[in-house]
């Protein structure tokens, strides 16, 4: 339970695009590492200029570096210096030609990154950690207007908060934010403030709607089309393995049979009643009676009482009546000593 997946590279290649594009043969983990280190003092280094995101390509033998901050100006410097000063000394240090694009943020107040950064830069100074949450919240939720969309933010702050020597969690959550949709395009940003007691993290999600169109890929308003590989023909291959078997086989002709115009009914429809369907099974004109009645007697029981009361009774004589004791057993009689004696 709790394990969180990073939202970004949740979706990465569904409607989230990679922010390293370039391919090698040889020397992989060399450009990787590469690309960590070109991040990091490229962070340190513009830190006061808000910077987004930093994307790396490697088109050939060259280096193109994307940066995306609200703050163009001071990377660009007056007429350009300071960004020139610093394509020399990436040249210095990668041993390539280095280009360098600046993207404009349009609402910093809508931006994951640029939102962790703010409340971490409030923690170091001081602030209550639920004040500097609240107002990002608030501020997001406020500048949600026109093409800038945010349906939804949550802000997440760990560590040793106010100073406690237990640390903990303290989160804040407005609108709808839903993790495990792939089609959402939630913006995701984490920081680190460093303070006197200890690392706070802060972590930002912030939910912008839904992309339906997965053609677009949604990089600060930018659409970046997916690449698709070229259908590839029949190579070599295939035909040395035809001719190994004998020439590749003849392919299959289907005639088309004819299309038979069916005759247009005449008169009013009719429904045709199904021939191969079961029919139910005819009822009984018995009635069906209840559970406590007696069950219906048969026809000759009926008729043997109808013929016994039709039928005149018989009259019998009480001297006629014989008991069935007098039949059965003759009464005992007396002995001859005991008549005398009597």
């Amino acid at each position: 339970m709790g394990q969180k997946v990073h939202p970004y590279g949740f979706r990465l290649g569904f409607n989230k695009p990679w922010r390293s594009r370039w391919f090698a043969k040889h020397g992989y983990s060399r450009l990787l590492q590469e690309d960590v280190e070109l991040r990091r003092n490229l962070t340190a280094r513009l830190q006061s200029a808000g910077v987004s995101s930093i994307e790396v390509d490697r088109p050939g033998n060259k280096l193109r570096v994307t940066i995306r901050t609200s703050r163009p100006g001071i990377i660009i410097g007056r007429k350009g210096a300071e960004i020139e000063k610093l394509k020399q000394d990436l040249a210095k240090k990668t041993h390539r030609e280095v280009f360098i694009d600046i993207q404009e943020v349009q609402k910093a107040e809508l931006d994951a990154q640029l939102i962790s950064e703010s409340i971490a830069l409030q923690l170091e100074k001081r602030v209550a950690f639920r004040r500097a949450m609240r107002k990002a919240v608030d501020t997001a939720m406020r500048f949600a207007t026109g093409p800038f969309v945010c349906k939804g933010i949550k802000v997440r702050v760990s560590g040793r908060l106010n100073g406690a020597e237990i640390a903990r969690s303290e989160w804040y959550l407005q609108g709808q934010l839903p993790l495990h949709t792939l089609r959402a395009d939630i913006d995701y940003g984490f920081t680190e403030a460093h303070t006197t007691y200890g690392v706070i993290g802060i972590k930002t999600w912030i939910y912008k709607g839904d992309i339906l169109d997965l053609s677009k890929r949604r990089v600060g308003g930018m659409t970046d089309p997916e690449p698709r590989r070229e259908p590839r023909g029949r190579d070599r291959r295939d035909r040395d393995r035809d001719r190994d078997r004998g020439g590749r086989p003849p392919e299959r002709t289907y005639e088309a049979l004819p299309v038979v115009a069916a005759a247009e009914p005449t008169g009013p429809a009719r429904q045709v009643p199904p021939v191969d369907l079961p029919r139910p099974a005819v009822r009984t004109t018995a009635p069906i009676l209840p559970p406590l009645m007696s069950p219906q007697q048969p026809s000759w029981k009926a008729e043997a009482r109808q013929e016994a009361e039709a039928a005149p009774a018989e009259t019998v004589t009480p001297a006629e009546t014989v008991t069935p004791t007098e039949t059965a057993t003759p009464a005992p009689t007396p002995a001859e000593g005991e008549g005398e004696k009597s």
